[in-house]
């Protein structure tokens, strides 16, 4: 499928942020809170980017994403690939 990420792309917005950070929350709380909110996002676009509904991914489904965008980001660049890193 496309990859229709565009730069300004955010797995937590500005807002989801300070959310978590006026909740009530230790700082481990609040690092796994962080990190459940970008993992759902980012699970909802691999289920999009698949044709496959969030609740019926595999495990093995997400790691052959993750592979294929790895593979996107090393034969085409960082810019073509969905996970800027």
């Amino acid at each position: 499928m496309v990859n229709s990420q565009q730069p300004t792309t955010q797995f937590l917005t500005t807002e989801e942020s300070a959310d978590v950070d006026f909740a009530l929350l230790s700082s481990p709380e609040k690092f796994l809170t962080r990190l459940t909110i970008s993992s759902l996002r980012l699970l909802k676009h691999i289920g999009e980017d698949t044709g496959i509904p969030v609740e019926e991914l595999t495990h093995q489904q997400v790691i052959d994403w993750f592979e294929k965008d790895g593979k996107i980001r090393r034969e085409q660049g960082v810019e073509a690939a969905y996970l800027k890193w």
